[in-house]
């Protein structure tokens, strides 16, 4: 769904009726407590409205991220799915769909994409008499010469901004996760147990490495410790000291989704008084705040949830798109749209082809084909006798001229158009924008191999699947 392109479009957000929260782990019996000296006693029914007490800080980009080499010009936010997306769409979308109108976005590395999604897509759209989609870029200042260094110090390089409006808690996100979730939740479980900080976990392990450590947690749902990294020998471990043992059978550990709810003057207390120097919240402030006794409360969450920081969590999303019987994530659910940039591009033009299970961009030219089980973007054009499967193809950002497809650029090796060519066929492959593929191609990653760095030849191979890369030339009767 999109937002006017006129940037004039008031949405209306119903006022959300506080619920019990039903997934906070159940209550620890009486005789067993920890006592925390951060706390405020203000009752829940006190709180306004999400969209005028909650600010949303949204992250565009992360550290250490996999994503390469769809990341060599774009931040994680910005990298396109399901044809006419970008993954930071999905969590903003939340956040407007939540009733959370005040949000920030704060950017960094290979932002200018990002930032240009979202000042066009969001930013003049009226979200309520005080909402906002605002994005601050990384900057340098007379205090301040180092770009940001982490999102802790991000956070505290901008609080002068983020403190503009009385708001009364912060909601933290990382903008390159896909998932639905109701933020109000989260917010109402942190008022009721009179959190400093709320953290949501997933509910269920997962096999692999998350990034963002792994939180034990009481049958009171509070936090008692964190390890970084459960894989590592050496664990970076911090808990609250209390004169209280707890049985083993009372923790449980939850993987962290990265996603924190601050008390206002907590995380200012945290960023300048407490850890005026720490860089990341997740692997320094949080550990920290557990470390002086804070009262941190652990939010679980159940539904999908997709971390994408690799070529083959993002493939796979990509996957679940297409799929009939799709109980992972939805673009089309009708009580929690996805929100992204209008295009006003025509309808996908499709002539003789067959295409079973995929999901198709807008402005689309498809001719005489066969598409199975792939995603297409935006002004993705294939030619006759094309076959793709199992794909992810990302488009184009303009059409091409007839001057081009007839030649005219040959002399700058651009002799194919941006597309899919006659007759290529490309199976588990990725297609970065504006990639020309010959005639008679194909990508089908004929050795299976599973890792191979061919980037001067436009591609490379990670997880076994191919990756063409942005804006490459794919030469006719390449074999890939």
């Amino acid at each position: 769904m999109s937002l006017s392109a006129s940037f004039n479009l008031k949405i209306r957000l119903p006022s959300i009726c506080y619920k019990p929260a039903s997934n906070l782990i159940p209550a620890l019996p009486s005789s067993l407590s920890i006592t925390n000296s951060q706390q405020y006693e203000c009752p829940a029914f006190l709180f306004p409205p999400a969209n005028q007490s909650v600010a949303a800080i949204v992250f565009g980009d992360g550290s250490h991220s996999r994503l390469y080499p769809l990341t060599k010009r774009r931040a994680e936010g910005a990298i396109p799915i399901s044809g006419n997306y970008r993954l930071i769409d999905a969590v903003v979308s939340n956040c407007i769909n939540s009733s959370i109108t005040k949000i920030y976005a704060l950017t960094q590395f290979n932002s200018t994409s990002l930032n240009s999604h979202l000042s066009r897509a969001y930013a003049g759209a009226c979200l309520g008499k005080e909402g906002f989609v605002e994005v601050i870029a990384a900057y340098q200042s007379p205090e301040d010469q180092d770009w940001f260094q982490g999102t802790a110090d991000a956070i505290r390089r901008c609080l002068w901004v983020l403190e503009e409006y009385p708001v009364v808690e912060f909601l933290v996100l990382p903008g390159y996760h896909l998932y639905k979730m109701d933020y109000q939740k989260i917010i109402e479980a942190h008022r009721s147990s009179k959190a400093d900080i709320t953290v949501s976990v997933l509910s269920s392990s997962r096999e692999e490495d998350l990034g963002f450590g792994i939180f034990k947690v009481n049958a009171q749902s509070q936090v008692i410790n964190f390890r970084e990294n459960p894989e590592m020998d050496s664990l970076k471990s911090m808990s609250v000291k209390n004169s209280v043992k707890f049985d083993d059978f009372l923790l449980h550990n939850f993987p962290s989704m990265g996603i924190y709810v601050f008390n206002k003057n907590i995380m200012g207390q945290l960023l300048t008084e407490y850890f005026p120097f720490a860089n990341d919240l997740n692997s320094e402030v949080i550990p920290g705040a557990i470390s002086v006794g804070m009262k941190i409360c652990a939010y679980r969450f159940d539904g999908y949830w997709e971390d994408i920081r690799s070529i083959g969590a993002y493939y796979r999303a990509n996957m679940e798109c297409t799929r009939k019987a799709n109980n992972a994530y939805s673009f089309y659910a009708i009580d929690s749209p996805v929100y992204t940039l209008p295009r006003n591009l025509p309808p996908t033009l499709i002539t003789d082809a067959v295409i079973t299970d995929s999901v198709i961009g807008d402005g689309c030219i498809l001719s005489k084909c066969t598409v199975d089980g792939s995603v297409l973007g935006m002004r993705t054009r294939v030619g006759e006798g094309a076959i793709i499967e199992d794909s992810v193809i990302m488009g184009s950002d303009t059409y091409q001229t007839n001057n081009v497809q007839n030649g005219a650029g040959e002399e700058r090796g651009l002799c194919n158009p941006v597309g899919i060519g006659e007759g290529s066929h490309i199976r588990k492959a990725i297609i970065d924008k504006n990639a020309r593929i010959g005639q008679n191609v194909q990508i089908i990653n004929r050795d299976n191999v599973q890792e191979a760095n061919k980037e001067e030849s436009g591609y490379i191979i990670t997880e076994g699947i191919v990756i063409i890369l942005r804006s490459a030339a794919i030469q006719d009767e390449s074999i890939i």
